[in-house]
C-alpha cells in the first residue's frame, strides 16, 4: 500500500484498491472509514483489449486510502515505535529472547516474540538459520514481479474509464489515480505490467521499462496520448503470490516466532490483514491460553526440536 508524490502528481503505485469480504475485515474497514482514512472508489472500471474498450458488469465495492493508499499504514502505525529505513538481517536466539541485528551491525534489542511479514522469499532467507522449518515452508511460495509505471500528463485525458483490466498486452492494469477521492487534480496514471511481461523483463533498465509500458498503454487504448511530463518506473520484485499457502500464517510456539503476509492469507490487502490477525491470535494464545484465540482456521504450528 504505497503512494509516491512528485510535484502535483500523486501515484498509488502498489496496491490500487482493496475489497472487503470477510466480516472481520469489513468491521475494520468500517472503523477506518469512521477515522477518515479510507473511502470508496466509485471509479468507472473497464476492460481494454487492442483498442477496444468495453464496460463491465463489475459491481465490486472498492476502497482506497485517503489521501493515498499508504494512509492506512500511517493510521495503523500511530503509537508504535517504528524504525523506517532499517533492514533486519539477523534473528538470533539469545537465551530465551530474540536479538535483532540491522545490516549496519546495529543491535536493535531483545524481544519476547518476533513476527516476520516480509514477502515470501525474503522471509524464507531471514529465517534460514533462526527457524529452518518455517523457512523451508515459506521458500515454496513463488511470487510474481510487477513493473509499475507512474505517468503524469500536463493535461486531462478522457478515455472513458478510470481503471481498466488490460488483455493481450504487456500491461495488466491501468488506472487514473486522479479519479480516486482525496487526490490532487494533476493528471496521474499508474500502469502495471503483466506478471509475464514483468518476469521476462525483470532486469530491464527502469527508464526503458517506463517507455515500453507507456507505449503499450497507447497501443492498448488505440489512440495517441500527450507526451508525459513525468515518467518513472518502479520494480516490485515480489508483487503477487502465485500460489499462496493454505494456512493463514506460520507459527513456532516454542520460539515465539510467527510469519505472515499475503503469501499466506491470499494475494489481497484483505488477505494480508487476516494473516496478520491469525499470527497475533497464535501469539496471544501461546502466552495467555486458548481464551485469546480470535482467528478462524488453524495456522501451521511447527514445534521446534531442541538438541
Amino acid at each position: 500500500m504505497s503512494t509516491r508524490r512528485a510535484g502535483g502528481f500523486r501515484f498509488d503505485h502498489g496496491a490500487q484498491y482493496f475489497t472487503a469480504r470477510d466480516a472481520r475485515f469489513r468491521a475494520e474497514v468500517g472503523a477506518w472509514r469512521s477515522a477518515g482514512v479510507v473511502e470508496p472508489w466509485n471509479g468507472r472500471i473497464a476492460v481494454v483489449n487492442r483498442g477496444e474498450i468495453g464496460s463491465t458488469d463489475d459491481a465490486t465495492e472498492r476502497y482506497v486510502g485517503v489521501p493515498g493508499m499508504n494512509e492506512v499504514c500511517r493510521h495503523l502505525a500511530v503509537g508504535l515505535d517504528v524504525l523506517p529505513d532499517t533492514l533486519v538481517v539477523h534473528l538470533d536466539r539469545y537465551e530465551w529472547a530474540w536479538r535483532l541485528t540491522a545490516d549496519d551491525g546495529t543491535d536493535l534489542g531483545r524481544f519476547d516474540a518476533v513476527v516476520v511479514t516480509a514477502p515470501g522469499p525474503q522471509t524464507a532467507a531471514l529465517l534460514t538459520d533462526a527457524a529452518p522449518g518455517l523457512s523451508e515452508r515459506v521458500a515454496g511460495v513463488e511470487m510474481a514481479p510487477c513493473w509499475a509505471v507512474m505517468v503524469g500528463f500536463g493535461e486531462s485525458i478522457e478515455l472513458g474509464f478510470d481503471g481498466a483490466f488490460v488483455y493481450d498486452s504487456p500491461l495488466s492494469w491501468v488506472a487514473r489515480n486522479t479519479s480516486k477521492p482525496g487526490r490532487p487534480s494533476d493528471e496521474s496514471w499508474v500502469l502495471h505490467g503483466s506478471p509475464e511481461w514483468s518476469a521476462e523483463h525483470l532486469e530491464l533498465d527502469a527508464e526503458i521499462a517506463a517507455h515500453r509500458l507507456t507505449d503499450a498503454f497507447r497501443h492498448a487504448v488505440g489512440r495517441d496520448l500527450p507526451a508525459p511530463v513525468h515518467l518513472v518506473a518502479h520494480r516490485w520484485r515480489f508483487a503477487l503470490p502465485i500460489r499462496p499457502l493454505p494456512e493463514p500464517c506460520l507459527f513456532d510456539r516454542e520460539l515465539a516466532l510467527a510469519a505472515c503476509g499475503d503469501w499466506a492469507g491470499g494475494p489481497r490487502v484483505e488477505g494480508a490483514y487476516l494473516s496478520g490477525c491469525a499470527a497475533a491470535a497464535r501469539l496471544l494464545e501461546s502466552r495467555a491460553g486458548p481464551a485469546c484465540r480470535r482467528a478462524e482456521g488453524p495456522c501451521l504450528d511447527l514445534k521446534t526440536e531442541r538438541t
